[in-house]
């Protein structure tokens, strides 16, 4: 068990050197607090020509003991409108499922975490989620509803989302 704590540490802080060498744009990643490597505070940058354009969205990545074998979570902790977000923050994609077998048969295996994700790809997940929702099997039943019958009234829920993110940055 610990060497694999260790070994899951050592690509974890392999994986923020390699983020600070080479930033990403449209997020940027650090550690809640330098004693821990397993809980990562994120920034994302709402994607351009997006509902959530200009937004800055922080979300809190833990990740588990067994990591790259198992895949972190993700939540945000400013406030997100979004049918894949559940109404704690949540983030609900498929790489973030744990791998193997879908037990509801909604996703392929080949869809869901695999060991050769990294926060980089994890990220780029969650950008191109806020891009494209998926309203097919929703997180947050409200907003994908809201999503697909009033779509004024969501888009005018997310730039007010953008906007409150924008005073608190």
């Amino acid at each position: 068990m610990a060497a694999n704590i260790s070994q899951a540490s050592l690509l974890l802080q392999k994986q923020l050197k390699d983020l600070a060498k080479h930033p990403v744009d449209g997020f940027s990643a650090g550690l809640v607090d330098d004693s821990n490597v397993f809980e990562w505070q994120v920034t994302i940058i709402g994607p351009p020509d997006t509902l959530y354009d200009g937004g800055y969205f922080n979300a809190i990545m833990s990740f588990p003991q067994n990591y790259p074998n198992s895949p972190p979570t993700v939540r945000f902790t400013s406030e997100m409108w979004h049918p894949n977000v559940y109404p704690d923050g949540r983030v609900c994609i498929s790489i973030l499922h744990p791998p193997g077998d879908d037990p509801n048969g909604y996703e392929l295996a080949s869809e869901r975490w695999t060991p050769v994700h990294t926060v980089e790809s994890i990220v780029l997940s969650i950008i191109s989620m806020l891009s494209s929702p998926n309203d097919e099997s929703p997180a947050n039943i409200e907003a994908a509803k809201e999503w697909r019958e009033k779509r004024d009234d969501f888009k005018k829920k997310v730039r007010r989302l953008v906007r409150k993110s924008q005073e608190m940055f």
